[in-house]
């Protein structure tokens, strides 16, 4: 696995907490977001520890990024504050699990090795409040100057896909369907996926309650 946090100490922590169980070895680590991009590619982890907070960026972007890319790495967050923005965020980049750094060290490594077989670690009552609140939030301006080829992009990051498996659906390339992001955020006035994501299933949501039979 991977560790990416900005203190020295929590990554020593980390890895001597991890490496005592002896099936579990760590391959690298970062400091900042920059060294991360470049390092988890090429030690290729089965997951990555990611910390939120980072003095360059966050975790969060880091794992979109890297879920984009390589979606065989699954990423853990590791934070220090239970926020409900970065947690929706961090569903929405496609985190397998999220995890407060008070956690026990008995829960980490056994939430380290259930990621690592594909479950997932969100808490269903996190989650369920994040859109609750998300669900409350007032409306923003109507979904008007999209083109269609835009609405079906958006539609897809509703439903939590990197910008590759977009790709792979559309028939288009990564680096195409990153544009029609940027494009998707500008028009909307919105600066992260996770904004975007839970417009759309507001503006979902609310055509099923004007028309519950489709």
């Amino acid at each position: 696995m991977f560790l990416l946090d900005d203190h020295e100490v929590v990554r020593r922590g980390l890895r001597e907490l991890l490496e005592s169980e002896g099936d579990l070895e760590v391959v690298g680590e970062a400091g900042t977001a920059e060294e991360a991009y470049g390092r988890i590619p090429a030690t290729t982890p089965n997951v990555a520890i990611l910390d939120v907070r980072l003095p360059d960026g966050d975790g969060v972007e880091v794992c979109r990024e890297i879920r984009s890319n390589h979606p065989e790495i699954a990423c853990l967050m590791l934070t220090s504050f239970a926020d409900d923005e970065a947690l929706f965020s961090a569903i929405m980049a496609g985190a397998a699990g999220y995890l407060l750094k008070q956690v026990r060290g008995t829960d980490l490594v056994d939430g380290v090795r259930r990621v690592g077989r594909g479950e997932s670690l969100l808490d269903p009552s996190l989650t369920a409040r994040v859109l609750e609140r998300l669900r409350q939030a007032p409306e923003p301006d109507e979904l008007a100057g999209l083109t269609d080829q835009e609405r079906r992009i958006l539609d897809h990051i509703t439903e939590g896909m990197t910008n590759r498996q977009i790709g792979e659906q559309l028939f288009l390339a990564e680096k195409t369907v990153k544009n029609y992001v940027s494009n998707v955020l500008a028009k909307l006035g919105m600066s992260r996926r996770s904004e975007a994501a839970a417009y759309a299933a507001r503006l979902s949501e609310r055509r099923e309650h004007r028309d519950p039979h489709g």
